[in-house]
């Protein structure tokens, strides 16, 4: 048989708990945010690009415009994915990292629920 234990959970710990999920909510904000930004940066860089390439008055050079075009738009993209990864990663990690300081059981973080965080886009 299992005995259940009741685990004892201080204030001064959930107000740790609490510091932590403030601090990573906040860099995920700004890590969003820089994000978005560099998503419509993208969108206005590739119509900017694609109303050059269409000014064009051959097949030929508008062909190659457009696909410059496309070309830059998903290098940016990429780029801004990979560095909201990073920054959404480092967000988490430094959460665990300060939960562990606070010495309290998973039952006060909301760590199950880091599945439900935006993977990129």
């Amino acid at each position: 048989t299992v005995k259940a234990t009741a685990v004892s959970i201080t204030s001064t710990q959930i107000s740790c708990v609490g510091t932590a999920v403030a601090a990573r909510e906040a860099a995920l904000g700004t890590a969003v945010t820089t994000h978005a930004q560099a998503l419509s940066s993208a969108y206005s860089t590739r119509a900017t690009e694609l109303a050059g390439a269409y000014s064009n008055t051959t097949a030929k050079t508008l062909q190659a415009g457009v696909k410059v075009s496309w070309a830059d738009f998903n290098k940016s993209v990429r780029s801004a994915t990979g560095s909201w990864k990073k920054s959404r990663d480092a967000a988490w990690t430094a959460f665990k990292t300060a939960v562990k300081a606070c010495k309290a059981t998973a039952d006060v973080t909301d760590s199950t629920n880091s599945s439900a965080e935006v993977s990129g886009q």
